[in-house]
């Protein structure tokens, strides 16, 4: 019996962000038309030397959840590399992943060297029974620009691009308990994928989840070296709102909402403790 076949489009959705979103409604779209099942095609983390937007897992897991039928995450190795345009369509995608209809945007590369381009990917597709689409012209989404706005601090105007706010998973583990002493505890949290970016030093508005639940909590993080206690390396502070339980190895994904402020040294940790205070209504305030 014929397997099913897919309409796929190729990319690493670093961020999975609104032009990434679009490109794969396109193909959800032509999939039901074609009545066939839904492929997005992308790389393991190899292909990167810059911060990620998300983790491979939560890249998955966005992908569902739009409804693309089948994520391919394909291990970049020497092989791949070496593969022309004409090989990887033949032996990855037709004859692996039987793909049938393939959606790309005209200036997109493939291929070892990237020297061919659409008309060369629509030849060879004619060639092997692989229909080469083109896609729609995209808007000035990136995920550089998204990355230029969290190293900037900017979350808010990031999830406006990414079309959700920007995650962060990690682990919490023991700190120094500073926050405790000061009347707010804090989760010192570890990101789970060190290659993952994290957003400029300062106080923000985040909501949390533990453990995957659905369950949003507000809480407010700090991220910096803590100058007022001469902190010499860069800490991920965590403190839940209305929420009394021990955290210590869980895991936590992190919702960033709002910019509060920048890091700061304070005088001492009253004046620290009476600003914690200011931060904590404005929070709530937003959060609402």
């Amino acid at each position: 019996m014929k397997n099913i076949g897919y309409v796929a489009t190729i990319g690493m959705f670093d961020g999975v962000h609104r032009g990434h979103q679009f490109v794969l409604q396109q193909v959800i779209k032509t999939a039901h038309e074609r009545s066939l099942l839904s492929m997005a095609i992308t790389f393991d983390h190899t292909l990167r030397k810059e911060s990620l937007l998300t983790t491979l897992d939560e890249k998955v897991t966005m992908l569902r959840e739009l409804g693309i039928d089948h994520t391919e995450v394909l291990a970049f190795t020497d092989e791949l590399k070496q593969m022309t345009a004409r090989e990887f369509m033949q032996h990855v995608l037709k004859e692996q992943l039987h793909v049938d209809v393939l959606l790309i945007g005209y200036d997109n590369r493939f291929g070892r060297g990237r020297t061919e381009g659409f008309d060369d990917y629509v030849r060879y597709g004619r060639e092997l029974g692989i229909d080469v689409l083109q896609l729609p012209a995209q808007g000035t989404v990136c995920s550089s620009l998204i990355r230029n706005l969290l190293k900037e601090g900017n979350v808010a105007e990031a999830a406006d691009l990414l079309g959700h706010p920007y995650l962060l998973e990690g682990r919490v583990e023991h700190g120094e308990h500073i926050g405790t002493r000061l009347g707010y505890p804090t989760a010192n949290l570890v990101p789970l994928d060190s290659q993952q970016l994290i957003p400029a030093s300062g106080v923000y508005a985040v909501q949390v989840s533990l453990d995957s639940q659905p369950l949003l909590h507000a809480a407010m993080m700090n991220i910096g070296h803590r100058p007022t206690f001469d902190g010499h390396h860069t800490t991920l502070e965590v403190h839940v709102l209305h929420l009394n339980e021990d955290l210590y190895g869980h895991q936590l994904t992190v919702h960033f909402i709002q910019r509060l402020r920048d890091e700061q040294r304070f005088d001492s940790e009253e004046a620290l403790t009476t600003q914690l205070q200011k931060d904590l209504i404005q929070t709530e305030t937003i959060l609402k």
